[in-house]
């Protein structure tokens, strides 16, 4: 795999085009095209293709803890991108 490339955007939105898989003839495979939106703080919504609905990602009580995040702050706990990449390298 070889990275692709992010550009920003205004608002804290990114637009990702993030890995591109290629084949033994070096043609492009796949392209992932992501919309990723920070709220507040550790809040984001992504976007993703095959989901239908937006996917929420921000931290939660082990996660804010070791950052130093005030658990009192956080509206509402979800799931850390580190949860979803050990659930996909999981399967």
């Amino acid at each position: 795999m070889r990275p692709g490339r992010c550009e920003r955007r205004s608002a804290g939105i990114v637009r990702a085009l993030s890995y591109t898989i290629r084949d033994v003839e070096s043609k492009v495979a796949y392209l992932s095209n992501i919309r990723l939106e920070r709220k507040k703080g550790p809040l984001r919504v992504a976007q993703l293709p095959g989901e239908a609905n937006p996917v929420i990602f921000s931290v939660h009580d082990e996660i804010a803890r070791h950052y130093g995040v005030d658990e009192k702050t956080l509206r509402e706990s979800h799931a850390a991108t580190i949860d979803y990449v050990v659930a996909a390298a999981g399967g």
